[in-house]
């Protein structure tokens, strides 16, 4: 059975979400600014799910206040529960598709790109982080093992309709009411959360439109780092990147500046990232690029 076609974007609209004090005004106006100015058609809209009022931000962003039950204490942590808020019913117009971005994202192409993923106002696209892919077979596992075993995902980017979704946060809700904070495994973090509530309807983002830095290129064994930097390949699909997503607090993008060539960064998995033209190719420059912009917008905010 093939796939229907892709619907036809008219209007998409950005969604970011920011709660704490991580991120400053001037970083997420450069996120804004890159999305916008690479992005065709632009957003249409650009709204903001904060847990406070925020200065200085982009005179065209919306702020809409996160709702208390989402700002829970340990909704706030490595799960990142608080971030379903972006499925709550009436948070997020719901007249045309979103795209959710992390806001240690940097944004290289056109962002409205990443709409054709949408096969219908159903669909969900998010990054694959499990060994089970989305598809067929993750649909009928789903299926067989009454939702016990099902593809999972990671929400550093999300394609999706509003209006199709917010079932997510509701359920998130009644089971926070009928089991408390995480008493499901679904329930212990944001992605599988969505994964498991929408698993009919999730697909992946493919690997030449976007990709997490850790999984794309830190690996255990400098030697592999080494083989896989310098395949011809893998470099034209790097070029071809619209977005990357860093890690957080492990690789802090401005802090790639400040490293020599051929420095080493080692994650909480031991995976490790070789800050080199060798290992990264066109990403080094690219990422470069982005971040020196940012250091430009930061000294003058």
């Amino acid at each position: 059975m093939t796939d229907p076609a892709p619907i036809e974007i008219q209007d998409w609209q950005l969604v970011l979400v920011l709660w704490g004090k991580k991120y400053p005004a001037h970083e997420v106006n450069h996120l804004i600014t890159t999305i916008r100015d690479r992005a065709d058609p632009k957003p249409a809209r650009i709204t903001l799910l904060t847990d406070r009022p925020r200065d200085r931000l982009d005179p065209q962003v919306t702020q809409r206040q996160i709702p208390v039950f989402f700002l829970q204490p340990q909704f706030l942590t490595g799960g990142c529960q608080a971030k379903l808020c972006v499925f709550e019913a009436g948070l997020v117009p719901d007249d045309m598709p979103a795209i959710y971005v992390d806001i240690d994202t940097v944004v290289f192409g056109n962002l409205a790109r990443m709409c054709s993923l949408l096969r219908n106002d159903q669909t969900m696209a998010i990054f694959q982080s499990a060994l089970l892919p989305f598809g067929a077979l993750a649909r009928a596992l789903y299926r067989w093992t009454d939702g016990r075993k099902y593809a999972r995902g990671n929400s550093s980017i999300i394609v999706y309709h509003p209006r199709a979704c917010t079932h997510i946060a509701a359920k998130f809700r009644e089971m926070v009411a009928a089991h408390g904070p995480n008493g499901r495994r679904p329930m212990i973090a944001d992605e599988r959360f969505m994964s498991w509530a929408h698993q009919p309807h999730m697909r992946a983002i493919p690997r030449h439109m976007a990709v997490k830095l850790p999984t794309e290129v830190m690996l255990p064994w400098r030697w592999l780092i080494r083989a896989r930097g310098s395949l011809p390949w893998v470099h034209a699909r790097w070029t071809g990147l619209i977005a990357v997503t860093l890690p957080g607090a492990e690789v802090k993008g401005e802090e790639l500046l400040a490293l020599a060539e051929g420095a080493e960064v080692v994650d909480r998995k031991g995976r490790r990232l070789i800050w080199s033209e060798r290992t990264l190719g066109p990403l080094k420059t690219m990422l470069e690029a982005h971040y020196r912009a940012l250091q430009t917008r930061k000294e003058s905010a």
